[in-house]
């Protein structure tokens, strides 16, 4: 099975900018004027790769930044008082993190890399200054606020009334439409997480990811290949779901 998708290379110089990202057109720039654009970008620094299992921040550290993703995956997570880890999301290039600590002033959650990643920095600071400056980085910010209040509530109901195959369908409808728009293959792709990971996120037991994909690919709705997903059969995968859009509704799945 051939995967049609490559990462964006990230540059040691660390001197890309805003303008000529691949991403702006997904992330905070996408309304701004080039000079707000160029004005967004001085603020911002290029932090250098995090290897796979390094945190970005971690629970209950001071918040001073938000992060925009480059390349790579991030999983948040929180520890419940019984002391286990439960997955609160995914993070894609172009998508924004860090924003839930913005009410206590410390991330409630750990931000970890499943892969090499590489991420924006934004300090907020200095984003809350420059937003008051420039209106349409405002309701940009407002915007991505006003969306993750939105997926949160979508997510709330895919574990809620879902059943397991429409969980595991959901999730990786999901993923296809993300890589579609960051103009990878929506058929083809790798999933950095592990089931584990997949099934602490979807309430459910790792066997029953693994039986829920297993059946997938014995009814040619999915093949796969170790880390690999291809989606074979889009129409059935979308009837299972019920919805044909739903897969658009769960933003950071």
């Amino acid at each position: 099975m051939a995967i049609t998708h490559t990462q964006p290379r990230f540059s040691s110089k660390l001197t890309s900018q805003c303008q000529n990202c691949s991403l702006s057109a997904l992330c905070l720039p996408i309304a701004l004027a080039d000079e707000d654009i160029n004005r967004l970008d001085q603020i911002i620094e290029r932090k250098k790769p995090l290897k796979k299992g390094e945190f970005l921040f971690r629970q209950g550290d001071s918040f001073d930044s938000l992060y925009a993703v480059r390349s790579g995956t991030l999983k948040t997570y929180n520890i419940t008082s019984l002391g286990e880890e439960q997955i609160t999301g995914f993070y894609c290039p172009s998508e924004l993190l860090g924003l839930s600590g913005i009410d206590s002033s410390t991330y409630p959650v750990s931000a970890k890399a499943l892969e090499t990643t590489t991420v924006c920095e934004i300090p907020f600071s200095h984003l809350e200054e420059l937003s008051t400056q420039i209106p349409s980085l405002k309701h940009q910010i407002f915007k991505i606020m006003s969306r993750k209040i939105s997926d949160d509530q979508q997510m709330m109901v895919l574990l809620g009334k879902k059943n397991a195959d429409e969980k595991v369908a959901s999730f990786l409808l999901n993923l296809s439409n993300r890589f579609k728009r960051r103009g990878y293959s929506a058929s083809s792709f790798r999933l950095s997480m592990s089931r584990g990971e997949i099934g602490n996120y979807l309430g459910l037991a790792v066997e029953t990811v693994s039986r829920v994909i297993t059946r997938f690919q014995k009814n040619e709705l999915i093949h796969v290949d170790g880390k690999e997903i291809e989606i074979v059969n889009f129409e059935e995968m979308q009837k299972l779901v019920g919805v044909a859009n739903d897969c658009d509704k769960i933003a950071h799945f």
